[in-house]
């Protein structure tokens, strides 16, 4: 094998990489050394800003195979045909850590996953657990500021955790998931994924129907006691990272069930709750799970930087026959997502190979910008409506038309028979075995003993009460009796 020429930026074979030019074998380096100066440049500029949220993360590729007809609620191509296969990407993260936090860490888990449709890219933006903290996505911003390291500690302060979420008493559910059993995955192999809100699917007949999405691990739901996981970050901080790695480059291909619940859209209305509050599940009972598909990991990015640190998703980039519901903090999302990773990496990241669509064909009058690399053919216009055969719009929308009414404005969400922000996670702690509600209490009490106001420790035993009478009872107890010691 002949030995490859090391070059510059530009493609110049460099003489010397061992060595900076300098004036004289002792004397000062030269302005005029390109090669150091290029590389030093470079090196300055290596790293770009990390995710605000989602910052630790680990990615594969895979597919995902169509197992049962779907097609009389979607019109999705990409669902169009058992045995159908379309490429794929994922990326798992952490929410509240930076980018050099452990894996194994008690936090929700990001799951996004990149569908490469003949049709467009689809991301489905979701996470590990089927519900969220807050509903509505004007609170995002300060509930991510009280996970996050305090601006003069430098560090995640319970003071801080517990007083937002004894503020916001809708994120009760989700807190009872978090600090239960599922809080710690043992890996990202080992947990389910959901889409957690509410979307919408259209069928070729124009039938809308508004649905979840559950990715169900078909290798075990597995998990870590939180004295598991300390000894496991101590072990290997990149633990889960590690895992998937490993596991793909032995041949172990994870693989998830895709099922989802179903409403017809006409039935919303009139639901016993709200059905977009992403604090709230749908009782399968109401909407029992219907198996759509398989997602399979078979591949490893080659560079992580380059595939999974570039790598964005937004929940905008929908396809024909799939679309967003009145679901709020989903429609906070299909803006932040997107504007997220135009800040972080420019206006034309959809360029970048991990991005770009890989079965459909992009032509659009976007031009320019930071790394364009897309310019079109030379008598391209960059303008519409055009008479030169340029790229027109279909005029098919890609779902159905939701009705909207009433006055413009700040609203709470519309009131249903049974919205309270306590019930669901009363029902999740009353499914929960004797030895699971001892670890959730044990986990809660933890953080909430070390708040030093009597007053948020208060407001969020109200909640635990409100959810559950042993529940409230049991928290109240774990917690004085930490507080006394």
């Amino acid at each position: 094998m002949s030995q490859r020429v090391l070059t510059t930026e530009s493609g110049a074979p460099v003489a010397d990489n061992q060595n900076s030019a300098t004036a004289g074998a002792g004397g000062p380096i030269l302005l005029q050394d390109q090669h150091l100066l290029e590389k030093l440049a470079r090196f300055n500029r290596e790293r770009i800003p990390e995710r605000v949220v989602h910052a630790r993360g680990s990615g594969a590729y895979g597919y995902f195979e169509v197992t049962d007809d779907v097609t009389g609620f979607t019109r999705a191509d990409f669902l169009s045909e058992v045995g159908r296969r379309t490429e794929t990407f994922i990326r798992f993260s952490t929410v509240a850590d930076s980018l050099g936090g452990a894996d194994a860490v008690r936090d929700p888990r990001g799951f996004a996953l990149k569908f490469y449709t003949n049709e467009g890219n689809y991301d489905l933006v979701g996470n590990n657990t089927p519900v969220f903290f807050i509903k509505d996505p004007v609170k995002f911003p300060d509930f991510i500021h009280s996970q996050k390291r305090d601006p003069f500690t430098g560090r995640q302060e319970p003071d801080n955790v517990w007083d937002f979420w004894a503020n916001s008493p809708e994120a009760t559910h989700q807190v009872t998931w978090l600090m239960g059993d599922r809080g710690i995955p043992a890996s990202y192999r080992h947990m389910n994924g959901f889409g957690s809100h509410t979307y919408q699917w259209t069928n070729a007949a124009g039938e809308a129907f508004f649905v979840k999405y559950h990715f169900k691990t078909n290798q075990g739901v597995r998990s870590l006691s939180a004295e598991q996981a300390a000894e496991q970050v101590g072990k290997d901080a990149n633990s889960h990272q590690t895992d998937l790695l490993q596991a793909i480059e032995r041949g172990v291909n994870p693989s998830w069930t895709l099922y989802v619940q179903v409403m017809p859209a006409a039935e919303a209305a009139d639901y016993r709750f709200n059905p977009f509050d992403v604090t709230k599940v749908w009782p399968h009972a109401d909407h029992p799970l219907q198996r759509v598909g398989r997602l399979v990991l078979d591949r490893n990015p080659d560079n992580v930087f380059a595939e999974v640190e570039q790598a964005a998703f937004s929940p905008n980039n929908f396809v024909p026959g799939i679309g967003p519901s009145p679901d709020k903090m989903l429609q906070g999302r299909l803006f932040a997502y997107a504007d997220a990773q135009r800040y972080r990496l420019g206006i034309n990241h959809t360029q970048l190979p991990v991005n770009a669509p890989k079965a459909a064909t992009v032509d659009n009058y976007g031009r320019d910008g930071l790394h364009a690399t897309r310019y079109g053919s030379r008598q391209d216009k960059n303008y519409e409506p055009n008479s030169y055969a340029g790229p027109a719009q279909t005029g098919a929308a890609l779902a159905s038309p939701l009705a909207v009414h009433g006055w413009t404005g700040t609203h709470e969400a519309p009131l249903h028979a049974k919205d309270d922000d306590f019930f669901q996670a009363g029902e999740l702690y009353r499914l929960m075995s004797a030895d699971e509600k001892d670890r959730l209490v044990a986990n809660i009490a933890g953080g909430l003993s070390q708040v030093t106001r009597d007053d948020v420790i208060e407001k969020n035993l109200a909640h635990f009460h409100a959810a559950d009478a042993d529940y409230g009872k049991r928290v109240e107890e774990a917690v004085r009796a930490l507080r006394e010691d």
